[in-house]
C-alpha cells in the first residue's frame, strides 16, 4: 500500500510528579504535604550533623527545613495541649519510601519535654529534596538510624500498653 501511511504518534515525556507525605492518625487536621508545601508554609531551620552510618561511615550534611513539632501541631493532634501528660503519651512513627520505619515521642520534640530540634528537611547540602521527598532529621542521634528519606507518612497517635 503505497501512499499511506501511520498515524504519528506524539510522545510526551511525562515529568514525575514531587513526593508528598501524609500526617495521619489521630489528628484534628489529616494532610498531605509536598516538600514545597514544608518549605512554603513554615519557617526553615538549617542542622549541621554528623552522624555515623553503618555502610558508609561518618556523614556531614547540612539538612534545612521546618520543626516536626511545627508541622505536626498545625495538623492538631488529638490531646489536650494544656495538659503535659496528655501530650506525653503519643507516638510518632516516621514510614520512608523504602519501607524504613522509626518511632519517636512527642516528647522528643515537645518544648516543654526534650525540645528536640527535629526537621522535616527540604533542602540537603543545598539542594531541594522535592523529587526525592521529604527527610527525617534528627540532630542529636549519633547513628544515621532515625534519619528516614523519601517520608511516605507521619502516624500520631498512642498505643495500648500490655496489662493496661
Amino acid at each position: 500500500m503505497s501512499g499511506v501511511s501511520a498515524p504519528s504518534r506524539t510522545v510526551r515525556a511525562v515529568s514525575p510528579a514531587p513526593r508528598s507525605l501524609v500526617l495521619k492518625g489521630e489528628l484534628i487536621r489529616p494532610v498531605a504535604l509536598t516538600v514545597a508545601d514544608l518549605r512554603a508554609r513554615w519557617r526553615q531551620r538549617r542542622a549541621e550533623v554528623v552522624f555515623d552510618c553503618a555502610k558508609n561511615g561518618p556523614q556531614h550534611h547540612t539538612f534545612e527545613g521546618p520543626l516536626l513539632r511545627d508541622v505536626l501541631s498545625d495538623a492538631r493532634p488529638a490531646f489536650d495541649p494544656a495538659r503535659r501528660k496528655d501530650r506525653s503519651r503519643y507516638l510518632l512513627a516516621v514510614t520512608g519510601g523504602d519501607g524504613h520505619r522509626t518511632v519517636l515521642s512527642w516528647a522528643e520534640i515537645d518544648a516543654d519535654f526534650a525540645d528536640s530540634p527535629i526537621l522535616l528537611a527540604t533542602a540537603l547540602d543545598g539542594r531541594g529534596l522535592d523529587m526525592a521527598g521529604s527527610q527525617l532529621v534528627v540532630p542529636s542521634d549519633r547513628c544515621g538510624a532515625r534519619y528516614i528519606s523519601a517520608i511516605t507518612s507521619v502516624w500520631v497517635g498512642t498505643c495500648a500498653f500490655a496489662g493496661a
